[in-house]
């Protein structure tokens, strides 16, 4: 199994000394007035472990500030520290941020990797671009796969993603110890045979560690018996019963959810065996997947308050999960109220209530959409309802004495502004713009996973 890391652990393994270290030759020289002596690093490593900030440490021990923290570097030593960030240290992350490795920066200022992310996401610093590795990364990475550490585990340790991680070691020429070797011919033999009598992935693993066998994971099991010729439906066979039942349920054009449900199949085992049996396509109900036909009045009810009517209460009226009611709703090709484009007349509707102070209530109704909604397409377009930057506040602590207006009313109250407008419109298109580049890589990831999982290259 698996080791886990404890949580305030920060390094598997100490950085390893260089190799010019190790192999050049000692030489005599004269000793130092202001070498550290062994007191000294006691006293340094005692308080550093007890979490004292570095100036407190450089005044207990005498040392100058920069001279303490050269030491301490000097010794690798690290720690999940507590105590606040100081002014000096937040400028030197800020400084070093996105050009040095985390894990560089940690050890110079004496915390963790996790640390240093943390404080970087307060500071709302990016990286430009990964680092290059650094010995003590490395040193992590082979310590963690020789213990058999999860990577994920590794990767949170060093600061780095779980695929950096991964393709470092594979650079490294790293196997981990719960990856077990190639298959051999008996383990092959065996899994088969265990799965021709009907047992299932995971006992399996368990029946072939019990027996000797490295340990598989259920997604490499999967695939590697499949990839044998073998293949089944949920997992153990199908029996004459249940064979019976699947015939019944298309002669009937029953529904096959509660099929599903009362053999306990899934739905890509009932297609599978469907298949098999030669009643692919058979079944008279189109919607015979999915359970109860929607009729013409539901759809026509469905039409009529889809966006308009509370989710859940317009499921409990039909009488349909949201699920199944948010599934025929894209089905017809309704869209929501809460969540259809904003239009030019809405756009311009939010600037002038933005400069006249309506509350963002009033503004909602008239629009037909959510409060909240409105008050993020705001922020969105530059002009947050909350700013001190509005010409007019609204009344805060009681109600605003102004009857609800209409869209086209709200219009009607201030000219056409063409410079104010066409700011709006230009945000928009960023807006939009970048929720189109946005889809287009969920696409493209979703496409590449799928290629992925297929065994196609990406």
């Amino acid at each position: 199994m698996s080791a886990d890391l404890a949580f305030d652990l920060v390094e598997l393994a100490p950085c390893p000394a260089s190799a010019a270290a190790t192999t050049t030759a000692l030489r005599e020289m004269t000793f130092r007035a202001d070498a550290w002596l062994p007191e000294e690093d006691a006293e340094l490593r005692r308080r550093f472990l007890a979490d004292e900030a570095i100036a407190d440490i450089a005044a207990a021990i005498g040392r100058g500030f920069h001279a303490v923290r050269a030491r301490i570097h000097w010794h690798g030593l690290r720690r999940n520290s507590a105590r606040p960030w100081t002014p000096e240290e937040e400028a030197e992350l800020i400084g070093r941020y996105g050009s040095d490795s985390p894990a560089a920066i940690a050890r110079d200022l004496g915390r963790g990797v996790s640390a240093i992310y943390a404080r970087a996401q307060l500071l709302s610093l990016s990286e430009t671009g990964a680092a290059d590795y650094d010995p003590w990364e490395d040193a992590q990475i082979r310590a963690g796969y020789a213990a058999g550490v999860p990577v994920k585990q590794i990767a949170a340790l060093i600061g780095r993603t779980l695929i950096g991680v991964r393709c470092r070691a594979s650079v490294l020429g790293l196997r981990h110890r719960e990856q077990p070797p190639g298959w051999t011919d008996e383990e092959t033999n065996r899994a088969l045979e265990l799965a021709e009598e009907g047992h299932r992935y995971l006992d399996i693993i368990e029946m072939l560690v019990a027996e000797g066998f490295p340990r598989r994971t259920k997604a490499g099991f999967g695939p590697k018996v499949r990839r044998l010729g073998y293949g089944r439906g949920w997992g153990r066979p199908w029996l004459p019963e249940e064979e019976e039942l699947l015939r019944r349920a298309y002669a009937e054009n029953a529904s096959l959810v509660g099929l599903s449900a009362r053999i306990g199949r899934t739905m890509c085992s009932i297609r599978w065996k469907a298949g098999e049996l030669g009643l692919q396509g058979t079944h008279a109900r189109k919607d015979g997947w999915r359970g109860r036909v929607w009729s013409e009045a539901e759809e026509a009810l469905l039409r009529a308050e889809f966006g308009k009517t509370p989710s859940k209460e317009l499921a409990a009226k039909l009488g349909r999960t949201p699920a199944a009611m948010f599934s025929r709703a894209h089905t017809l090709g309704l869209q929501h109220g809460y969540i259809r484009v904003f239009s030019a007349e809405e756009r311009r509707a939010i600037g002038i209530g933005w400069r006249l102070g309506f509350p963002l209530a009033m503004l909602a109704r008239a629009c037909g959409r959510d409060q909240a909604v409105i008050s993020k397409y705001a922020i969105r377009l530059g002009i947050p309802y909350d700013s001190p930057d509005r010409p007019v506040q609204p009344t805060r602590g009681r109600k605003v004495g102004r009857r609800d207006l209409s869209l086209a009313e709200i219009l009607e109250l201030l000219p056409p502004d063409s410079e104010f407008d066409g700011r709006l419109e230009a945000r928009a298109r960023e807006v939009e713009d970048r929720a189109a580049r946005n889809r287009g890589a969920a696409a493209k990831g979703k496409a590449a996973r799928y290629r992925q999982s297929i065994g196609l290259a990406a």
